[in-house]
Formats: C-alpha cells, sequence, structure tokens
C-alpha cells in the first residue's frame, strides 16, 4: 500500500504538467476554435531557451537562417583570480524572459498561422499545427544538434528536498508543482467567470457571430488567449524538466495526454481539466510501478496506453467531446477530382520508372524506392481522409505493426512471399478496426484527437512488444517469388537491387489503379457522400457507420503494405522507424501534396524524407530541409487549403475551357459541399 501511494504521490508531477498543457489548449480552443497538436512543443521550444539563457545568457535563434544562438549578455567576464566566468541570467529573471518569449510566441503563432485559418476547414488547421509541430521541432534539433538536444539534467527552479507525506517520503517539488496549477487553475478560473475579459471571452467561443454583433473583437481576445496559452506551456515544461529532463520528441509528445485531460474537461471547465490531468499523472505513475512489479509487463509501457483508454472512453460515452463553436463561415475538404485516363498515366510513370532503375546510380534508385514505398503508405491516407474525410493520424503505426507481423511470420512461421506480406496487412486491418470501431461515432478534431493518442498506444504498446518487435531490432528474411530473388541486400553501387526497386514500383502501380478506380466506383461516391454530409448521407440510405469502416479496413490494408515494403527494405528492422512524430509528418506531407487525389499521394512520396527529392538535393536530409517542409506547409494550409494537386488542378481548369457536363458536375460537388442531400450512388 505505502509503495502505491507513493508512486500515486509521485505523479503529481507530471499530473500537473498535463493539467498546465491541457489548460493551454482549453485557453486557445475557446478563443479559436483550433486544437493545437504543436503546443507541448511550443512548451518545448520555451523550455530550451530558459537553459540557455541560464547557461549562456543567450536565446535560441528561432529562424531556419542565421547564427544558432543570440546573445543577450555581453559573454566572459574576467574575475580577480585570473579565471573567466560565462555571464548568465539568474534563474528569477530567466525564467521570465522565457514566459515573455513565450507570450510572444503565442502572440506570432496565432497571428501568422491560426488567425488567416479561422474559417478554413478543420483539416487545413491540423494541417498548419503539424507544420508548426514539425518546424518547432526541427528548428530545436537545428540550433542545438543531435548530441545537445536531448538533456538529462535541468537546474531546479523549486524545492526538491524530500519531505515526508502520510508516511511516505517524496520529493517537494512535485507537490510545489501541484499547488502551482491548483492556484493558476483557480486564478483561470475566476477571470473568466468575474471579468469582463473572461466573459467576453466565454461569448465569443459561444458564438462568434453574436460577439461581433454587440462590438467585440474575437480576434483581440483569441491573442490573449493565445498567449496565455503559450506562457502555461512554456511554464509547464520548465518547471518539469528538472524532473524528467528536456527530449525534443518525448516532450512534444506530452500533448497526447494533454489532450485526453482536456476532453475530460470537454475543452471549457478549468477545475475538470485540471483533475483530470493530474488523475491521469497519478495513473501512469501508478502503472508504471505495475510493470516494474510484474514480470510479464516489464516491456510494455502500460502508461502510454492510458491516455488512448481516456479519449476513447470519453468518446464512447460522449461522442463528440468538444463543445462546436458558431464561426463566420465553415470551410470544407479538399475537392477529390475524378481520375481519368488512368491506363496512360500508368503505363507512362510506371513504365518510366521501370526503365529508370536501369540507368539510375545507387543514390537515385534508393531515393525512387522510399518514394515509392511512402507513396503507397500516403495511399491509405487518401482512401481515409481524402474520400471520406475521416482524419486519421495512425497510418505509419498500423506499418509499423505490419511490418513486424510480417517479419514475424516469413522467420519464424516459415510462411512465404507473397502470402507473408498480405496475412501481415491483414492484421493491420484488425488493428485498424480495433482503433476504428469506437472513433466511428465522431469525425474532424476529435477523430484527430483519437488516432493520435491511438498511434501512441501503438508505439508503446506493440512495437516494443519483445515478442514481436525486439528493443535490439529484427531481420526480415528477403522477399523471392519462384525462386527469383527479390531482396534489397547488395555491396556497392549494385545497392539497392533492381529487383526489389521494380517490386516496389509494381505494388506502388497496383495500389494507385485501385484506388483511382475506387474513387471512379459506386463505392468512392459514397465515401464522398459521407464526407460531404453525414446526415444527408444517411437520410438517403447509406449506412454511414458501416461506410467508415470499410474505409478504415482498406486504408488499413494499404498502410500495412507499405509497412511490408518498408520491412522488406529495411533487413534489420527497428521500432524507431514507426514513431508518432514520422506518421505525423507523413500526414502533414500528403497534405501538402494534395490529401484527397492519388496524385497528392505520389507527391508525398517525391517529397519524404530520402525520397527522390532528398536523392536530388545530394542524398541526405537536414533539420534544415524539415523546418522549410514545416513552414511550406503552412503557407500551403492558409493560401492553398487543397495542397498542390488541388492548385494545380484549379489552375488547369482556369485555362481550359469547360464543357456543359463539367458545369453540371461541379454544381453536383458544390451542392454536396453545403450540406444538400447526396443521392445514393448507382452503378
Amino acid at each position: 500500500m505505502g509503495n502505491t501511494l507513493q508512486y500515486l504521490l509521485l505523479g503529481l508531477g507530471g499530473g500537473a504538467v498535463l493539467a498546465a498543457l491541457a489548460m493551454g489548449l482549453l485557453l486557445t480552443y475557446r478563443a479559436s476554435g483550433v486544437v493545437n497538436f504543436a503546443h507541448a512543443a511550443l512548451g518545448m521550444f520555451v523550455a530550451y531557451n530558459y537553459v540557455a539563457l541560464r547557461e549562456k545568457g543567450q536565446v535560441l535563434n528561432p529562424l531556419p537562417f542565421g547564427p544558432d544562438r543570440i546573445s543577450l549578455l555581453p559573454g566572459e567576464t574576467l574575475l580577480a583570480d585570473g579565471t573567466r566566468e560565462l555571464y548568465r541570467f539568474k534563474a528569477g529573471t530567466a525564467l521570465l524572459l522565457a514566459l515573455l518569449l513565450a507570450a510572444v510566441l503565442g502572440l506570432l503563432v496565432y497571428v501568422l498561422v491560426f488567425r488567416p485559418l479561422r474559417s478554413a476547414p478543420t483539416l487545413a488547421r491540423i494541417a498548419a499545427s503539424l507544420g508548426l509541430f514539425l518546424y518547432l521541432l526541427s528548428i530545436t534539433r537545428l540550433r542545438l544538434g543531435s548530441q545537445g538536444a536531448v538533456l538529462g539534467h535541468v537546474e531546479p527552479l523549486l524545492p526538491s528536498s524530500v519531505v515526508n507525506v502520510a508516511g511516505v517520503d517524496l520529493q517537494q517539488d512535485r507537490l510545489w508543482l501541484a499547488l502551482i496549477v491548483v492556484g493558476v487553475t483557480a486564478v483561470l478560473a475566476a477571470l473568466f467567470h468575474f471579468t469582463r475579459f473572461g466573459l467576453a471571452t466565454r461569448a465569443a467561443a459561444e458564438s462568434e457571430k453574436g460577439a461581433v454583433l454587440i462590438g467585440l473583437s474575437p480576434t483581440r481576445l483569441a491573442a490573449v488567449n493565445w498567449m496565455l496559452g503559450a506562457v502555461l506551456a512554456g511554464g509547464a515544461v520548465i518547471l518539469i524538466a528538472p524532473i524528467s529532463g528536456l527530449d525534443p520528441t518525448n516532450t512534444s509528445l506530452l500533448v497526447v495526454p494533454a489532450l485526453a485531460a482536456a476532453m475530460l474537461g470537454r475543452f471549457s471547465s478549468f477545475s475538470i481539466t485540471t483533475i483530470a490531468g493530474l488523475l491521469i499523472g497519478m495513473g501512469q505513475s501508478e502503472l508504471l510501478n505495475l510493470s516494474s512489479n510484474v514480470a510479464a509487463l516489464r516491456e510494455f509501457n502500460l502508461q502510454q496506453g492510458l491516455p488512448f483508454l481516456v479519449i476513447i472512453l470519453t468518446m464512447i460515452l460522449r461522442g463528440e467531446s468538444m463543445p462546436t463553436r458558431a464561426t463566420l463561415r465553415e470551410g470544407h475538404f479538399p475537392r477529390s477530382p475524378r481520375p481519368a485516363n488512368l491506363t496512360l498515366w500508368t503505363a507512362v510513370l510506371g513504365g518510366g520508372a521501370v526503365a529508370a532503375t536501369f540507368v539510375l546510380d545507387s543514390t537515385w534508385r534508393q531515393g525512387l524506392t522510399v518514394t515509392c514505398i511512402t507513396a503507397v503508405i500516403a495511399l491509405s491516407i487518401v482512401v481515409l481522409t481524402g474520400y471520406v474525410g475521416q482524419i486519421s493520424l495512425m497510418p505509419l503505426a498500423l506499418a509499423g505493426v505490419s511490418g513486424f507481423t510480417m517479419a514475424k511470420f516469413q522467420r519464424d512461421f516459415g510462411i512465404p512471399f507473397p502470402i507473408a506480406p498480405l496475412l501481415a496487412s491483414l492484421v493491420a486491418v484488425g488493428v485498424g478496426l480495433l482503433a476504428g470501431i469506437p472513433a466511428a461515432r465522431v469525425r474532424g478534431m476529435n477523430l484527430a484527437i483519437a488516432t493520435i493518442a491511438a498511434a501512441t498506444a501503438i508505439e508503446e504498446l506493440v512495437l516494443k512488444w519483445g515478442w514481436l518487435a525486439p528493443a535490439g531490432g529484427t531481420t526480415v528474411p528477403a522477399p523471392s517469388l519462384f525462386g527469383l530473388d527479390l531482396g534489397i541486400q547488395a555491396t556497392g553501387a549494385d545497392f539497392p537491387r533492381r529487383p526489389f526497386v521494380i517490386l516496389c514500383i509494381v505494388v506502388l502501380a497496383v495500389s494507385a489503379l485501385a484506388v483511382a478506380n475506387l474513387r471512379r466506383s459506386a463505392t468512392g461516391v459514397r465515401f464522398l457522400a459521407v464526407r460531404a454530409n453525414e446526415r444527408a448521407a444517411a437520410s438517403v440510405g447509406l449506412d454511414v457507420t458501416r461506410t467508415k469502416l470499410l474505409a478504415f479496413a482498406l486504408s488499413s490494408f494499404l498502410a500495412g503494405l507499405g509497412g511490408c515494403l518498408y520491412a522488406y527494405g529495411h533487413p534489420s528492422l527497428s521500432n524507431g522507424s514507426f514513431a508518432v512524430f514520422s506518421s505525423l509528418a507523413l500526414l502533414a506531407t500528403v497534405y501538402l501534396g494534395g490529401i484527397a487525389s492519388v496524385g497528392g499521394a505520389l507527391l508525398a512520396g517525391l517529397f519524404a524524407d530520402g525520397g527522390l527529392l532528398t536523392a536530388a538535393m545530394g542524398g541526405s536530409s537536414s533539420p534544415t530541409q524539415f523546418a522549410l517542409q514545416g513552414i511550406v506547409l503552412i503557407v500551403v494550409a492558409i493560401a492553398y487549403p487543397e495542397g498542390i494537386t488541388g492548385a494545380i488542378y484549379r489552375l488547369a481548369a482556369r485555362v481550359r475551357p469547360r464543357t456543359p457536363a463539367e458545369d453540371s458536375a461541379s454544381a453536383t460537388v458544390a451542392t454536396a459541399d453545403a450540406g444538400a442531400a447526396v443521392p445514393a450512388a448507382t452503378p
């Protein structure tokens, strides 16, 4: 009992940070209707600046060009004994400067990124927040380097001596963190219930139109709330850093349990959100205790599955768990053009790629391989998000499940190629449906939150399960068919082997044809009808839930197929290849290309890390490339919400004369997007 109580109390520190991050998410959502997936990443960047201020009196340069750091103090000073010492800020001053920086960053993020997206589709806002996530993560790694980015020790701000609480020895800093967060909660609750600013913010959250009519400025209210939210994020990560250390990726992913706490509070109640955050932190700590005491559970990170469980249960019990906001205008999903000339495009692109394998050198062949594999996984996003409007952030997690399962089937059970990858892809379908069944009741931002939590749970519980994915990695047997070796392994300029590159091209061509024909089929029309208006689709007899689950199954199969190709391309497979960050980056890249078309998936493969674009840039990627990719994604989300292919289609439509049939089709699509009933699809 004493051990259990000790772990529960130890979880107060982490729970307090989750509560603070969740309240920041609550502030920004109530003010602008945006769930910022980069919220914890913003706090992470502020915390690294606090460390730089304490150590050398410097701040990190937030721009992708120029020096790594900017000095705010003159540098070194000569002491009386002849030694030199760096000027640096005291802890209190550094904290105030870091929080001021957080407020400025929060204001800039709102004004430059999310204010222009006020009336944009939900998908565009999610893409912009993922672009911001990529940018903050990449710029931090760029400024600190891969070796200096992870900090195991940060000088503490709070007292850390041991005290006895209910017979349990506990460091004071956990208690101080909990008390600080409870105090902040009380202040925010009073601010929003008893002051003009709080009442105005609540009024704008209830009805933005009504706020404008009575003379309130939703823009100013949102800007102040974004500043407060950024200060909460920065302060929370700074205070937890001495306890947990700082890691760019892991710290940024604290947004997942924070989202669970915010959903329990329905993105509206500070007190419930704080209680939920504290309880989630304490529950994670106790699950860590349970895992350490039960031998069979030691290889599972059970605490990472708790946020997913909380989110799913909340959605099952409440359905749409986020309160809606009355905005001035709602946006819609990108247009999904009907593919044409499929045979010609397949022959030209597929045949050209196969021919190119015989003339390209090793670097370009490797880039072509990565492009094809990424494009296959990207097609899964096109099916689920582009065609049905279900925003999923877990395709790469499903690819990892399939890749490791396929390796297990071939290595341990002797199941040959191509049966093993097909069976493994069906396993991915099962996992995808398990996550999709509870989430089938929701869509939009709610589903995005559920699937990012699912991706985190899959990464920690499945892809780190020693039986399936050993910690040191696993070997993947080479594929062979009728005695022909289709493996990738070779030495020198023969790597990757041409038969494997051709295999990837063939799988991509078949998958792309299948997805394109799906769009042209009656099933594709049903998908688009559900995407346009679920109620209207149901009113004409479509089974919306069954349609969504079918899309989940097809999407999961494609992701699994891409995961098997990835495994064959990495005969020493490690679970780090399928991290949640990579899944977020993939969705962002697909959106950049055009999430509702096959061409968008092909462009996503082109832009992929290690793909043909990387080969054209010399064969290696860098944090600068990812930072610029994040900026481009934000710009595209603001200026071209339909992605690059959508912009190309629009340009072509302006240049080419339109036929009466096309005018009629455009009117039908516009009517569907406006929410009118869509006729049931007929052959």
